[in-house]
């Protein structure tokens, strides 16, 4: 029978692209779909928040003192004259920034790592794998905590913050990555290539990454979610960019003036409400980007 040559869209019906093939798996994987759609709905309501609220809003003395949720005040008002739905939209952008940069800064480091590692082996694997396997074991906490215990709180910003966080980051992404490529390098594509004369980088940006990039996905949703826990957790205790809304310093202004004791219920709880949204919805993408890379724990269609 004579070969029939296909156009381009009817070789798209037969090989659906990525896009689908996602939409199709989102379809089965109900928990990833409720984190995608989670993560849209506190994006939009940041993004129209921008565009609505004043910014200036989001600091003190720009409102009326303690106020509870009103048509005026949707989210209501706290000790420091703080519009709350202005401090929660700002907030919640610092938050993200800090999360993204600190989970793009850690995926990007450790991703190179754990390729020069596996890839090239010999003394340079067993220096990137020594490091990790001393530096694992290091409650990352302390080390973030002492970090940013030990500077000015007039030097702390956003974007110091981030990279405290992002500091020991690129460990997990590191070792996950080492061990994908360990694995892949081995398969007899890549022996292919390197008979046909295709050059290391030539053999890991056009073989091998492509593979990997639903772990490396993976990787960095896990590693926002580390870092936007992180920030959370430095907030509340103090060490964060105090004058700025972030989610955590609300928390942490809630706490120090004894909201709960004197009634002003509204102010921790709108910043412990909306990060139990973020990092709810953040585990759940990884877990669906998780069980998308791993085909042992895939479920069938």
């Amino acid at each position: 029978m004579a070969n029939i040559a296909m156009t381009p869209e009817q070789q798209s019906i037969h090989h659906p692209s990525g896009l689908t093939l996602f939409l199709r798996y989102m379809r089965r994987n109900k928990g990833l779909a409720l984190g995608v759609l989670i993560l849209l709905a506190l994006t939009l309501f940041t993004v129209i928040g921008l565009v609505v609220v004043n910014p200036k809003h989001a600091y003190p003395l720009s409102a009326p003192l303690k106020l509870p949720p009103s048509l005026r005040y949707p989210l209501g008002t706290d000790f420091f004259g703080r519009n709350l739905l202005a401090a929660m939209v700002v907030g919640m952008w610092q938050t993200a920034l800090i999360g993204l940069l600190a989970g793009g800064i850690g995926t990007l480091v450790g991703v190179l790592l754990g390729f020069t590692s596996a890839y090239f082996g010999g003394w340079v694997d067993s220096a990137i794998r020594t490091a990790c396997q001393i530096l694992t074991p290091i409650p990352v906490l302390l080390i973030q905590v002492v970090v940013a215990g030990s500077l000015d709180k007039r030097d702390v910003t956003i974007f110091t913050m981030a990279l405290i966080v992002a500091m020991l980051a690129w460990m997990g992404p590191t070792l996950v990555i080492r061990a994908q490529v360990m694995t892949m390098k081995e398969r007899q594509f890549v022996s292919v290539a390197k008979l046909s004369g295709m050059g290391d980088f030539s053999i890991i940006f056009k073989e091998i990454l492509p593979n990997l990039l639903p772990f490396i996905a993976a990787a960095f949703v896990g590693q926002v979610f580390a870092a936007v826990f992180a920030s959370f957790y430095l907030a509340v205790l103090g060490l964060g960019p105090l004058r700025e809304p972030l989610l955590g310093n609300i928390i942490w202004a809630a706490q120090s003036q004894g909201a709960f004791f004197n009634g002003w219920w509204w102010w921790p709880l709108e910043p412990a409400f909306a990060m139990i949204l973020i990092l709810g919805a953040l585990a759940l993408v990884n877990m669906g980007l998780d069980e998308l890379a791993n085909p042992r724990i895939r479920r069938s269609e």
